[in-house]
């Protein structure tokens, strides 16, 4: 199974001859990524669904459509990788209950459940007008998505409303458990000496939602200029300032947890150095490089409360720059777990293929399959508030 998607890699030094193929390939770094973007895409939305910060709400409809969007693709990657889709149901048929591995299919299962609940609560009401008001394939559609209930008296959206809280209340540990088990994987396993760390599910966690909010900023302002409405300043700083806060954090802690590495001076510490000098160097720089720089950018968006034309293209570059320094991220844990021999006297480097299962063009394809769904979404329900002004 492993062997049809890995590949001999160069190396240097002393590495055990079943090291040369390296098993998770760009499949594990997308994986990681997409579950990020749902998380993030998903904290925003319950940014104003429960706390009430009304300069979310803009976009409040739009970050659910995009998260259950996203979510749909998130076991894909790693369906890919099994090779046999069919043996994933056994994990769910007979989970090994000491396994953190098993315990994805549960954890997304039902994230993906109270994803749906709550976008139904959330649109019920234009699922009942549309039902009413479109034809043919599309009436039926929409009919079947009532559930036989077309009740949108006050009373009844007001208990929408309140449900659609509560799973937003109940979704925001199950979106932090989502992502915090993904670098819990990673995290646990002692034997890589790069990936052995407890702050691991916390930085996965927090830098996912800068990657969910610079989707949320790209697609936010990519709609309107499509839709030819105005972005909405005070979302928009919201929007940054969110971002800023987060970016802060992870910044801190992946500093403390790479000092804390070199400071405790283990053995290993050498071969550590020469991954980040060698095979991940411009990875790395991507990942600190544009991190710094998008800190820097939001800093003075924020400092000089920047509005309007100024704000909206600098904010733009800055979620696309989060974007990239994210994937950059994942890819550095991931590969570059595995490019540290376990002997910790060798470098192994990874180049991953163009075609094949485990490809660059598989992954692409897996990439915009989301895009796809969340267009597809967006013509089936209205995500944006009817009062937005026309862009001038």
């Amino acid at each position: 199974m492993i062997g049809t998607l890995a590949h001999a890699a160069p190396y240097v030094g002393y590495v055990y001859p079943n090291e040369t193929d390296i098993p998770w390939g760009i499949l594990i770094v997308i994986y990681p990524y997409i579950t990020g973007l749902v998380a993030g895409a998903f904290i925003v939305s319950s940014l104003y669904h429960v706390f009430g910060l009304v300069q979310f709400k803009p976009v409040a409809r739009f970050a659910l459509l995009t998260a259950v969007s996203f979510m749909f693709f998130v076991p894909v990657p790693l369906l890919f990788h099994l090779g046999n889709p069919q043996r994933a149901f056994n994990a769910v048929l007979t989970p090994h209950w000491t396994s953190a591995m098993a315990a994805f299919s549960y954890v997304a299962g039902f994230y993906i459940c109270l994803l749906l609940l709550e976008i139904w609560f959330a649109f019920r009401a234009d699922i009942v007008a549309l039902s009413k008001t479109t034809s043919g394939v599309l009436r039926t559609f929409y009919r079947v998505l009532t559930l036989g209930s077309d009740d949108v008296t006050p009373r009844s959206l007001a208990i929408d409303h309140k449900l659609a809280v509560i799973l937003a209340m109940i979704g925001i540990p199950a979106a932090v458990g989502l992502h915090g088990y993904v670098g819990f994987i990673f995290g646990s396993v002692k034997a890589r000496e790069w990936w052995s760390s407890d702050l691991m599910p916390v930085i996965f966690l927090l830098s996912a939602i800068i990657s969910g909010v610079g989707l949320l900023i790209v697609l936010y302002v990519t709609y309107s200029k499509v839709r030819k409405v105005q972005v909405d300043d005070a979302c928009m700083q919201g929007l940054a300032r969110t971002m800023w806060a987060f970016l802060m954090v992870v910044l801190v802690l992946e500093g403390l947890e790479l000092l804390e590495m070199f400071y405790k001076g283990l053995e290993v510490i050498g071969m550590v150095q020469r991954l980040i000098q060698g095979p991940i160097w411009f990875s790395m720089l991507i990942q600190w490089g544009g991190s710094i720089a998008v800190l820097t950018i939001l800093t003075a968006l924020i400092v000089f409360r920047t509005k309007g034309k100024s704000l909206v293209p600098w904010l733009t570059v800055s979620g696309l720059a989060m974007m990239v320094a994210v994937l950059a991220m994942r890819w550095n844990v991931v590969i570059g777990g595995e490019e540290l021999s376990k002997t910790m006297k060798g470098l192994l480097t990874y180049y991953p293929l163009v075609f094949g299962r485990g490809g660059l063009l598989v992954v692409a394809i897996i990439f915009t399959c989301p895009f796809i769904v969340l267009w597809v979404n967006t013509r089936l329900l209205p995500p944006w508030e009817p009062d937005e002004k026309a862009a001038t």
